[in-house]
């Protein structure tokens, strides 16, 4: 086991989990540790009242993301999706799909056909998913989520080419599952902006993966049920300081799923965007004290993928 570990010492990855938990050097653009990402942010309705609760609470949003897809949202919406955000200085992050779980292929639903269902189903569920990209950014939007290792990388060939804005940022989704320091920094090498990790990946876990990339770590403080429903409040101080730059993201456990939401579920949308901000003011209550020191993004900051509203 030494001679393997020390091989991947000398590619520049750690040899174990980092369990003695090293605080990271590593910040965002604007020197911050930590930002606040709402998930599940289904349409403007949503968003507008993310951002209402969010300036009740006192607490600074700086990305909300969508997990139905560019693929459901009208070309309205999604512009005033990018109007809220852009007015706001929050970035609106946008699901690129459609996934094989959502397509007719059979895989998906055999015992282990799981880890297919984030994928995409052969060119043409390629070309329909840059195609949402390339919409989203035509629209406004500046940042897109990806589950696909090919999606990322043609998408990052499209903005390396101009045919994609050089602001678009891509960020790479939990469900992409990627959870050792190799597998990260291929992904990023791929063309992640930030990269959604895993929910269940111990704080020594989460040090190593932050020791081999220095993109920002999207990390669920609380988990929706579908990813595992955990409830990490009690580590936001460590998480912040192993893993920034970090997002730290508030979902809620023991709620209905979302996806793909629409009108018919829009009340239900509505109040979870609500719970989403006020378990996020918990969450930062809780840094407050336990690590009063921690650095959040102001509003706006340097490295954000903004909205683009003409």
């Amino acid at each position: 086991m030494e001679r393997t570990r020390r091989f991947l010492e000398e590619l520049g990855l750690p040899g174990r989990d980092l369990d003695e938990l090293p605080s990271s050097p590593k910040r965002f653009p604007d020197g911050a540790q930590y930002r606040i990402e709402i998930p599940s942010v289904e349409g403007p309705r949503v968003m507008e009242a993310v951002l209402e609760e969010a300036e009740r609470l006192g607490v600074v949003v700086h990305r909300v993301s969508q997990g139905s897809g560019v693929l459901l949202l009208t070309a309205a919406e999604v512009r005033e999706m990018a109007r809220l955000g852009a007015g706001a200085q929050v970035e609106v992050s946008l699901f690129a799909r459609p996934t094989a779980n959502w397509g007719i292929g059979g895989l998906v639903g055999a015992p282990a056909g799981g880890v297919v269902a984030a994928k995409l189903r052969g060119q043409e569920g390629l070309v329909a998913c840059l195609e949402e990209v390339q919409r989203a950014a035509e629209l406004g939007i500046r940042s897109v989520l990806l589950t696909d290792e090919g999606a990322l990388w043609v998408a990052a060939e499209l903005r390396r080419a101009g045919v994609l804005p050089p602001t678009m940022q891509f960020k790479v989704s939990v469900l992409l599952g990627a959870a050792n320091a190799a597998a990260v920094r291929l992904v990023v090498g791929l063309g992640a902006d930030s990269y959604n990790v895993p929910t269940d990946l111990t704080l020594g876990q989460l040090a190593a993966l932050r020791a081999a990339v220095d993109v920002p770590l999207d990390v669920y403080v609380e988990g929706p049920d579908e990813v595992g429903g955990f409830v990490r409040y009690y580590e936001i101080a460590d998480l912040v300081r192993v893993c920034a730059p970090v997002y730290l993201k508030f979902g809620v456990r023991n709620a209905p799923a979302l996806y793909p939401s629409g009108g018919h579920l829009e009340g239900v949308a509505v109040a979870l965007g609500r719970e989403r901000v006020r378990r996020a003011a918990i969450g930062l209550e809780l840094l407050e004290r336990y690590y009063p020191a921690a650095v959040g993004s102001v509003r706006g900051a340097a490295g954000l993928a903004l909205p683009v509203v003409e």
